[in-house]
């Protein structure tokens, strides 16, 4: 968005437009990538001329970095919320529910991320390599403190991590596939049970 004078704060309607434009991209950059995106799509979705959409945001590319960065930020989340201090058991079933319960609620932004890193990742490298690593060298520490204190059974922390991703956000990623194969029935019904009970059996000691 294009610098306000520091002595002004948006309008209401600069703040509804700005929110309309992001959620109209994520709708756009989900279902088409950023590639196939185009800020006449968006400007279209968001009811807005596209001279209004650029006053805002002046290209494609910075409406998608806005929604990135939020996005990973609320990505991160649940991993922060791993507490050393808890059972270590019922905080690994607890971070692999909050996760498959965003899959389920934030459909979009998880195609969106999965999007951006199939393409390299070329606008979230940095955070990646940042935040992200800094995050997960912290919890996969916690992780092995637990194993080496026979709390949960020895196994890779990274893969840890990495499977917990694969088999949540997958219900998002593939919903289309998902929900075809498994017809009327809804596949977040038997999902929580059916990986508490994978995680348990992985990780009991």
């Amino acid at each position: 968005m294009r610098d306000m004078p520091q002595d002004r704060r948006p309008t209401r309607i600069q703040k509804k437009n700005r929110a309309a434009i992001l959620e109209a991209a994520l709708d756009v950059f989900s279902t088409h990538g950023f590639r196939g995106s185009t800020v006449d799509q968006i400007a279209g979705a968001a009811g807005l001329s596209k001279p209004n959409l650029l006053y805002y945001f002046p290209s494609k590319e910075a409406i998608f970095t806005a929604l990135l960065s939020g996005l990973l930020d609320t990505w991160l989340d649940p991993l922060r919320s791993l507490n050393p201090d808890g059972d270590p058991m019922e905080e690994i079933l607890s971070y692999v529910k909050r996760k498959l319960q965003m899959s389920r609620d934030f459909p979009r932004e998880s195609r969106l991320f999965a999007n951006e890193i199939v393409q390299g990742a070329p606008r979230m490298f940095d955070a990646l390599s940042t935040d992200l690593k800094a995050l997960v060298d912290e919890k996969t520490k916690v992780l092995e403190g637990w194993m080496d204190t026979g709390q949960i059974k020895r196994t890779h922390p990274h893969h840890l991590l990495f499977s917990i991703w694969s088999l949540t956000q997958h219900y998002a990623d593939f919903d289309v596939q998902v929900r075809v194969l498994m017809g009327e029935e809804d596949p977040f019904d038997a999902a929580p049970e059916f990986l508490e009970t994978l995680y348990r059996r992985l990780l009991k000691p």
